[in-house]
């Protein structure tokens, strides 16, 4: 028997874990900071289906870049996006925006 369950999601955004355990992090002030964590507080996300979007840390996209992480927007599934380390949180957060408002 399948079970359905409710959640309260607008939208979904999926980073590769594996992309992130490569660069140890590599975001945020020192470095150190995974994109998962730092985008859940830019965007106001709490764990869980009771909250209005979620930030999902996948196991592996199959893209493997150097020196970046790999982002897909729910809301456009056929865009990927390649973030590098380091790269500002609030330009990554406004192309995800972009993104779903297009």
């Amino acid at each position: 028997m399948i079970r359905v369950l409710a959640s309260r999601w607008q939208g979904s955004v999926l980073v590769c874990g594996k992309c992130s355990k490569k660069l140890d992090g590599g975001f945020g002030e020192k470095g150190r900071t995974p994109l998962v964590k730092l985008l859940r507080q830019a965007l106001g996300v709490k764990k869980g289906r009771k909250a209005d979007r979620g930030v999902v840390e996948v196991k592996c996209l199959g893209v493997c870049p150097k020196n970046a992480v790999v982002m897909v927007d729910g809301a456009r599934p056929d865009r990927w996006m390649l973030v590098p380390a380091g790269a500002d949180v609030a330009e990554v957060v406004a192309n995800l925006t972009v993104y779903a408002a297009t």
